[in-house]
């Protein structure tokens, strides 16, 4: 019988061969589940409507990047805060910092980041977190909404000590293609302290595509990449992980159908 997966954050809408060809092949893959990422106010209706033509197939995230905080307005935050209640709406994300490319100044980054947080406390939602060179402000901020806001650090890519935080917060921790990168030894050791309960696994599909894929644009079949190294690197089997991460899905998306 074959192992099915969900991919917890993947961009239907920036995939060359458009969602349709992608979800064809995510299919005959065993990838049943599949959460596309709003990053910005402009994508928002499209996420959106890609996850209501392809219930219960396809759910959806509302947020703005990092990248894109300087765009963050209180129009966007309407917008998010008015769909947050529909069935294919799991979670306030992709929202964060990243001060590595610092595409918006750092200042609107933590508005935009703060703001979100709020709207996700305000209506009991979870939250997809991107953090990249900015491990301290990112665990202050969240500290800010302890035991209020819960969800997932995305593409995991950082420090021991940011697993570690995180981990104390209640978050939950997804690995994308990168553990499979030959130079990765220091993701490879967190994965194996993560508890199984709270680890997930993704793509970021089209980016960061896995070994043995590597120069290819990724897609979410290729989550069974990521998978295969996160079980040979905790031991376990592919079918365990398999029951693991969609129960964690679950748990941490309620609004999922599993």
């Amino acid at each position: 019988m074959m192992t099915t997966w969900i991919d917890m954050h993947a961009h239907l809408d920036k995939l060359e061969e458009g969602p349709e060809a992608a979800l064809i092949q995510a299919r005959a893959a065993g990838v049943r589940k599949i959460i596309t990422i709003g990053t910005e106010p402009a994508d928002h209706p499209i996420v959106l409507a890609l996850s209501q033509k392809y219930y219960p197939e396809v759910f959806c995230t509302l947020g703005v990047h990092p990248h894109e905080g300087s765009l963050y307005t209180a129009e966007a935050g309407r917008f998010i805060e008015e769909n947050l209640s529909l069935p294919t709406v799991v979670a306030v994300g992709e929202i964060g910092l990243d001060y590595y490319y610092e595409h918006s100044c750092r200042e609107d980054q933590r508005k935009a980041f703060r703001e979100q947080l709020l709207i996700a406390q305000k209506h009991n939602m979870p939250v997809e977190i991107h953090t990249r060179d900015a491990e301290a402000d990112t665990i202050e901020i969240l500290k800010e909404f302890e035991g209020s806001v819960t969800g997932l650090i995305h593409c995991f890519t950082g420090t021991r000590w940011l697993a570690e935080e995180a981990l104390k917060l209640g978050y939950h921790i997804s690995i994308s293609g990168v553990v499979t990168f030959k130079n990765a030894e220091a993701l490879r050791e967190i994965v194996r302290i993560i508890p199984l309960e709270r680890l997930h696994i993704e793509t970021d599909a089209p980016f960061l595509s896995p070994v043995p894929q590597r120069g290819k644009k990724n897609t979410p079949a290729f989550v069974l990449h990521t998978a295969q190294k996160v079980s040979d690197i905790r031991g376990i089997s592919m079918d365990e992980l398999s029951q693991a991460t969609l129960a964690n899905a679950k748990s941490l998306f309620p609004k999922l159908v599993i």
